[in-house]
């Protein structure tokens, strides 16, 4: 375990550039100095634990929208090749970061697979583990202790785990709130609802917000980044932006400056499901809560009726979130909601949400964010089909359909065939 002397936000309080700040600012086309006085100020993180050796990600003002994948086993369905092959083809299409929300199977031995075999950051949400560890050996999730929950926050640390979710702002308060507010979907959050669970079987507090200080010094070890849970985020429309999600959210907006005062990176997660006319409220509600902290939204999902194609739902919602401010989305895939996703409903999920951060980051005048823009248009305007394809999202898919296309309209697509408007326009203009 390498010994931490001072975390990022107290090394760039001192005016010290690292070369890990030049190394984010080089590949996000931004000034070293500006964004480590981001990261002294909480207005950024960089997400990589001391004990992970990748390339550093950078997540917030002025940077590219990061995506993130989740993965893991359910007590259903357990395979470590597939999730391994899955996080093949999240890092093959283009997420920046990897979390592993396993339930069932050998989770220590997933785990410690995907911090070995992942380029790309590694998150958790260590309440699960500590939830199925409880319920294996005592029964009930009420019967976990704090120190269960502590010591497993701490072996991810030490195992190189990046971030971490901790649902530290669902606190009792937020239970009465809800218990007054009627929602159609009380809480969505499985962290959330094993908080609730066990809170109310114990009428005690939240152990992550009541031993917060604890977990900031678990943090400051490992400079581990803190992404602090929206337990309470509304689970369909007709609950969105009611006082249960803003009661949590100003809870976060105070555990965000402790965090910070105390040197510890942290982003806050944010809702949802969301209905389209409230996605830029959302967003912008919470940078002036948390004081600009990195938003991490799920989706959010803008309808709750597109079971089977809930990336696109999410897509919609992910580029308005963008636009606005978001500076992290989780993918969410086409079997949201329905089972276990596979391969290929990874790949789309990523490819989305893609789509969702690229269109935000162009929106929000992200340095160089439309320069493929660019260089696709010019493609097409030469006709030139493998330019194109190199310059896609998913080049595999567009071949293919390029293959499928008669030797006759080769050089055009096979909608306009001889009426291809590039050609007629192109051959009208060179005429006197």
């Amino acid at each position: 375990m390498n010994d931490l002397k001072e975390t990022r936000i107290e090394t760039a309080r001192k005016g010290i550039i690292t070369d890990e700040v030049r190394q984010v600012a080089l590949a996000e086309g931004v000034q070293p100095e500006q964004l480590s006085q981001d990261i002294a100020s909480g207005l950024t993180v960089i997400s990589r634990n001391v004990n992970h050796d990748i390339k550093p990600l950078g997540i917030g003002k002025g940077l590219k929208t990061k995506i993130n994948a989740n993965i893991g086993t359910s007590k259903d369905r357990v395979s470590l090749d597939e999730e391994m092959q899955k996080l093949d083809i999240l890092v093959k299409y283009g997420a920046d970061a990897v979390m592993d929300l396993s339930t069932g199977g050998p989770i220590k031995e997933i785990r410690k697979l995907l911090i070995e075999k992942s380029p790309i950051s590694v998150g958790t949400v260590p309440i699960y583990e500590a939830v199925v560890r409880t319920v294996e050996e005592k029964g009930s999730i009420s019967k976990m202790s704090a120190d269960t929950l502590f010591n497993i926050i701490e072996e991810h640390a030490k195992e190189g785990v990046d971030f971490v979710t901790v649902h530290s702002g669902l606190t009792l308060k937020t239970i009465e709130t809800l218990r007054e507010d009627g929602r159609i979907l009380d809480i969505v959050s499985r962290g959330g609802a094993f908080l609730v669970e066990w809170m109310i079987y114990n009428d005690r507090e939240n152990p992550l917000y009541e031993y917060y200080d604890r977990l900031l010094g678990l943090a400051k070890k490992f400079d581990l980044t803190l992404s602090l849970g929206d337990g309470a985020r509304p689970g369909c429309l007709a609950d969105a932006t009611d006082r249960t999600q803003i009661q949590e959210l100003l809870t976060l907006g105070e555990l965000r400056d402790r965090a910070v005062e105390a040197g510890v990176q942290v982003i806050i997660e944010g809702p949802g499901h969301v209905p389209l006319d409230q996605v830029e409220l959302n967003i912008k509600m919470q940078k002036e809560i948390c004081k600009g902290a990195p938003f991490y939204v799920l989706g959010p999902l803008v309808t709750d009726i597109a079971m089977g194609y809930d990336h696109i739902s999410s897509a919609i919602g992910g580029a308005v979130a963008c636009a606005a401010g978001a500076d992290f989305l989780c993918y969410v895939t086409p079997s949201e909601h329905i089972r276990l996703p596979n391969l290929e409903d990874v790949k789309e999920g990523v490819i989305a949400s893609k789509i969702a951060a690229h269109a935000g980051d162009i929106a929000k005048g992200v340095k160089g964010a439309i320069d493929m823009d660019i260089a696709m248009a010019k493609r097409r305007k030469a006709l030139d089909w493998n330019g194109q394809i190199a310059l896609s999202l998913n080049p595999e898919l567009v071949k293919k359909w390029r293959a499928e296309v008669p030797p006759s309209e080769s050089e055009v697509c096979s909608m306009c065939g001889e009426f291809c408007a590039i050609r007629t326009v192109e051959a009208a203009l060179k005429k006197k």
